[in-house]
């Protein structure tokens, strides 16, 4: 099953988790002082083997009830304020770090939404979901337990090692010999546990991609009779997850047994040591006592250690499979610029218009360019104000393009110069109206660099108001070349133009305010009719556009609906038929009624029947708007004005259709539906 997996080798824990500080940035007085506190805490418990060396070597051996009574009111005090400070630094850090949870998974969220199609199409959702919930889960327990606990843990067995030093030197020394072999084993374990748990984080992402598969997919299973196989695959996958998990419970299980055993050994011989001098008079009882207590009060902390560094090795590979989706370039930044561009101005800001003086500005008038981009020099103030006349006064776009470069009456010129240099900049406005695609090439950014490119030396000018047809054999880069245009998927050189204006320079949201896309493969989210439908328009869009656009895609049908347009559509809107999937994503695309729509074959789905009442009410909307329609049949074919031909990734012939079908043979055998005779 394919996943998406990183090294870990060579990678620090220290330096993954450090990238959590923006997160933690916020919380940091009250992460540390809920750390001081538990200082405060652990310490406090050091206390109570002083006061028990006070109640020994005092009030018992002088056989004083009333001091033993103090001694142990001393105790009961210490463990409740033990026990309350405790409370208080979990009640401190509760609050703040499901907020840092939940805003690391707000944030990772938000930048899937904004990355390339590239990025999903070569990650498994499942290793995805496992992101947003495993992982951060496991960094949020972290925060909440280890990384406090490591440094509690730490000055605590600092301070309780300097406690044991003070009562006698020597047996100190004795419960200090295990320190070498025990951090040694902590060294190797990191490293080890660190890929196991790399290994099993990503294994639960497969997991979670074969539960979604199967749900999503559940009619294709059923239907084949596929489940058998479906449940080995899962239990392939869980015995392989099962593996992983053991093999880490033994790494566990081998640190643990050394933490365990071997201060266990040295606190043997440290009493063994101690009745002897105690037995000698080298040693008071009350000293043995205290020094014992402190010892094992420090067992804790110390077998502590395993369970910590394990958590702590979790929360590094969590943090870096985070980071792996994060640190991924959203659309806009640097690597979703087209890497190889034929002209000399440099590339557009990202989400922002290019220099003023290199290139178009995003920031104009669409449908009309600069004086220098249409390759004339402007002369004063007055003929770019003349020029700017010209544009305004060109039809809307449903009117024939002749008529459209017919001569616009205009201001009397100053000159005969004058009335030329308009009258060329009119003619480059008109000839850059529209939807153009300029020596396009592309390449899927996964594939081979020396690979041939999917699409190569497209050129095609749709007018302004007119409908073009896309037709080609299965394969030849039709749905590709449509995603092109509202930039699901980068041009690799050439250009792209909607009235004159670079798409890579306009602000990818208003780029898609402009362009309106329908998919050959509807997909519907799992909320109301009427939600699903105006997700294709601005905000505050009326009842009254929801049901002109029903009523152009025939979706007439989802008034009929339990609720109306507020019934839920269930999951990839799979409680309806493909066609009424179909006909509700065209609605969806010509609600907001968009300057420019791009239609991916959008009535393969619909009987003949419905087919026809689309097609009559769709011909009005493309009276208004500029159309690219990918098509299959003649009867789409013949909602378009014009049709294009591509053929191995160019555009090998443009006409109407009788003149496509009298004039080129590969246009007349995809019409006919005949066999290939080769």
């Amino acid at each position: 099953m394919p996943t998406t997996r990183a090294t870990t080798q060579d990678r620090s824990a220290v330096r993954s988790l450090l990238r959590l500080w923006p997160y933690v940035r916020p919380v940091r007085a009250r992460l540390l002082t809920a750390a001081l506190i538990a200082i405060v805490a652990s310490c406090t418990g050091l206390v109570i083997p002083l006061v028990l060396k006070w109640m020994v070597d005092g009030p018992v051996a002088d056989r004083d009830p009333a001091g033993v009574w103090l001694g142990a009111l001393y105790l009961l005090l210490l463990g409740i304020a033990e026990a309350v400070l405790f409370g208080i630094r979990r009640w401190l850090v509760a609050r703040p770090l499901s907020r840092v949870e939940a805003g690391m998974r707000a944030d990772l969220y938000r930048h899937l939404q904004r990355l390339p199609v590239a990025f999903h199409d070569r990650w498994a959702s499942g290793q995805l979901l496992s992101r947003g919930t495993t992982d951060l889960m496991l960094l949020r327990m972290f925060l909440a337990f280890p990384l406090t606990f490591l440094l509690v843990n730490g000055v605590t067995i600092l301070v309780g090692v300097a406690i044991m030093l003070a009562q006698d030197w020597l047996l100190g020394l004795v419960v200090l010999v295990p320190a070498v072999p025990v951090l040694w084993t902590c060294v190797v374990f990191e490293g080890r546990y660190a890929r196991v748990a790399r290994r099993a984080q990503d294994q639960v992402g497969d997991l979670t991609t074969l539960v979604e598969e199967s749900v999503l997919g559940v009619r294709v299973v059923k239907g084949f009779g596929r489940h058998r196989s479906q449940a080995r695959a899962f239990d392939a996958l869980c015995a392989d997850l099962r593996g992983t998990e053991l093999h880490k419970a033994r790494l566990l299980a081998t640190i643990w047994g050394v933490i365990v055993t071997l201060p266990e050994l040295a606190i043997g011989a440290a009493l063994v040591l101690g009745v002897i001098q105690v037995a000698d008079g080298d040693l008071s009882a009350g000293t043995l006592v205290a020094f014992l207590s402190t010892a094992l009060a420090l067992r804790w902390p110390v077998e502590s250690i395993g369970f910590l560094l394990a958590m702590s090795q979790e929360a590094a590979t969590a943090t870096e499979r985070y980071f792996e989706a994060m640190d991924e370039a959203p659309e806009g930044g640097p690597a979703g610029e087209p890497a190889d561009s034929p002209h000399d101005a440099p590339e557009p800001t990202e989400d922002g218009p290019r220099d003023p003086a290199s290139g178009p500005a995003a920031s104009e008038p669409v449908g009309k360019r600069p004086l220098e981009s249409a390759g004339i020099r402007p002369r004063d103030p007055a003929s770019e104000t003349a020029a700017s006349g010209l544009a305004a006064a060109e039809p809307a776009g449903d009117a024939p393009r002749e008529s459209a470069s017919a001569p616009a009456p205009a201001p009397a010129p100053e000159s005969a110069s004058a009335v030329l240099q308009d009258a060329v900049l009119q003619d480059a406005v008109l000839q850059d109206a529209g939807l153009r695609f300029e020596n396009v090439r592309f390449r899927y950014p996964d594939a081979a660099p020396d690979s041939p490119p999917l699409l190569q030396r497209v050129d095609l000018h749709i007018r302004p108001g007119e409908s073009m047809a896309l037709v080609g054999a299965t394969g030849s880069g039709k749905t590709t070349l449509t995603a092109l245009v509202p930039r699901l998927h980068e041009v690799t050189s050439g250009r792209i133009t909607l009235n004159g204006v670079d798409i890579t320079a306009m602000p990818r949201e208003e780029l898609r305010e402009k362009v309106a896309v329908a998919f050959e493969e509807p997909t519907l989210f799992s909320t109301t009719v009427g939600e699903n439908v105006l997700m294709g328009a601005p905000d505050g869009t009326g009842a009254d556009d929801l049901d002109r656009a029903l009523a152009i895609a025939r979706a007439e049908f989802a008034h009929a609906l339990p609720e109306g347009t507020g019934t839920r559509v269930g999951e990839q809107g799979l409680s309806l038929s493909g066609g009424q999937r179909q006909r509700l994503a065209l609605a969806r695309a010509v609600v907001g009624r968009p300057e420019f729509l791009v239609l991916d074959d959008p009535l393969s789905a619909l009987d003949v029947h419905t087919e026809a009442a689309v097609e009559a009410a769709l011909r009005r909307v493309l009276a208004d708007t500029t159309a690219l329609i990918v098509a299959h049949r003649p009867s789409t074919v013949l909602l378009a004005d014009r049709v294009a031909l591509l053929s191995d990734g160019r555009i090998a012939a443009v006409g109407t259709h009788q003149e496509l079908l009298r004039g080129n043979a590969e246009y007349a055998h995809l019409m006919s539906g005949e066999e290939d005779p080769r």
